[in-house]
């Protein structure tokens, strides 16, 4: 396969309540369950969620290990996921009117640039909100 044939295709997350992230992203943040299943024999359940078919574009693999009871150490490593969103101060006030935890409220970006936002989703990963309403390369 030589660069060129290369395609994004999903990021996985571990979550620990698969009912309360499920609930999130579909919920709230408007995408789509495109597929679910669980594997017995690993005790685990696989759910893929996106705002399109998985054929076309980048999708998040949520994965839930049955039986765990702690929270998961996000570690260091792993910054954010990013989203485009248009009006992102109306969209984050009703995030946080649904009780979606803001730890950066939308503002212009420091150093420069348009709005963003953080948000966190039910296991604490950080949501970047990027404001797409008036950028001009958009598609």
């Amino acid at each position: 396969m030589t660069a060129g044939n290369f395609r994004m295709l999903h990021t996985m997350i571990r979550v620990k309540d698969l009912d309360k992230s499920l609930d999130f992203y579909t919920g709230h943040l408007g995408m789509r369950l495109l597929r679910k299943k669980d594997f017995p024999s690993g005790e685990f359940t696989l759910a893929f969620v996106g705002y399109g078919d998985e054929s076309d574009n980048t999708v998040i693999e949520l994965t839930h290990n049955w039986g765990q009871e702690e929270p998961y150490d996000l570690g260091s490593g792993f910054g954010h996921i990013a989203l485009g969103v248009d009006d992102i101060y109306g969209v984050c006030e009703k995030l946080e009117a649904a009780g979606v935890p803001i730890p950066r409220k939308p503002g212009p970006m420091k150093h420069g640039g348009g709005p963003i936002a953080f948000i966190e989703d039910p296991d604490g990963y950080k949501i970047e909100l990027i404001d797409m309403s008036d950028r001009a390369d958009r598609q």
